[in-house]
């Protein structure tokens, strides 16, 4: 007898939003109706029904001993680091024989930053048809917000990957709460950075309170600064590319393959801009700056010997 694949688990943020939360639930009935033969359940941190905690006694009572856990969250801060591992582990002390492993978060994946371009495209209702008209063009990606650091440069690189190769003008970032710039200061940056028209991008997987706020105060910045254009993007939604992605972390998390940064590297990945590289064999390299010692040709890739162009190696960073 074959022991069964492990249950997929999805915890999510919980919002006091009622069409959030129904989003989320119909997310997990899709992922469910996508995977028969898998057993799925779903539930919250915070705020909405139905708490982790029931999703987990759900799975338990069809006979689940062994889960994966996803994290349907684009960054890792508190609820990703530790209210979920934290309710894992009371749900382990409830439930004595049920083992879990525990997927990482969802962004700032190659997939998602392909939806969020896809959104800019619809809030600029295809008046962008050419690189130059793209290079008119300035993207505010406006995140949670958390009083986590690395939380808030996830947000940060996210921009970054939605930047490089697009040929936007740029892509500036925000925070809706407990993280500084806000909404009106992200505005404000970008016109100092001579920004003509402005796209504001929602850094969120599914409507809410929290984007409904961006929205809002977007609005209310505009009405203020006539003289720019002030466009509002939607939330990345339950797009095909979000329910892959969850799949692709619980397989992950099954395997025990939690890799490093191979989402956005451009040695895997076909990143726009840089589809050359992918697969390129990592050579020794010189640099320039390495204090003239010229013995030092290894490089800093050079002793890893591994080669991007198989899926089989782990990052040995």
């Amino acid at each position: 007898m074959t022991t069964p694949a492990p249950a997929l688990l999805i915890a999510g943020h919980g919002t006091r939003d009622d069409a959030g939360a129904e989003a989320f639930r119909d997310f997990v009935r899709e992922l469910g109706r996508r995977n028969p033969g898998l057993p799925v359940a779903g539930g919250f941190i915070e705020l909405s029904p139905p708490p982790l905690g029931d999703a987990v006694t759900e799975l338990v009572d069809q006979g689940v001993r062994r889960f994966a856990a996803v994290p349907l969250m684009l960054v890792s801060a508190g609820h990703a680091k530790g209210d979920i591992p934290a309710a894992l582990a009371r749900e382990k002390e409830r439930h004595p024989g049920i083992s879990y492993t525990y997927g990482r978060p969802l962004g700032p994946h190659p997939a998602l930053l392909g939806v969020l371009e896809r959104r800019l495209d619809e809030a600029l209702g295809g008046s962008v048809r050419t690189p130059e008209d793209r290079a008119g063009v300035t993207v505010l990606l406006v995140g949670r917000g958390s009083t986590d650091p690395d939380a808030n440069a996830e947000v940060h690189k996210a921009a970054r990957l939605l930047w490089e190769g697009r040929g936007y003008a740029g892509v500036e970032t925000a925070f809706v709460s407990l993280a500084a710039p806000d909404v009106p200061s992200g505005l404000d940056r970008c016109v100092r950075l001579g920004a003509r028209r402005i796209v504001v991008l929602p850094y969120f997987l599914f409507t809410g309170i929290l984007p409904d706020r961006v929205r809002q105060q977007t609005e209310g910045w505009a009405t203020a600064h006539p003289e720019t254009e002030v466009l509002s993007a939607d939330v990345i939604g339950p797009e095909p590319e979000l329910l892959d992605l969850v799949m692709e972390r619980y397989r992950e998390a099954v395997a025990g393959d939690l890799r490093m940064n191979c989402d956005s590297c451009v040695y895997r990945i076909a990143m726009p801009g840089f589809e050359d590289k992918v697969g390129a064999p990592q050579q020794p390299h010189f640099h320039p700056d390495d204090d003239g010692d010229h013995h030092g040709h290894h490089g800093h890739h050079g002793h890893h010997g591994h080669h991007h162009g198989g899926h089989s190696h782990s990052h040995a960073h």
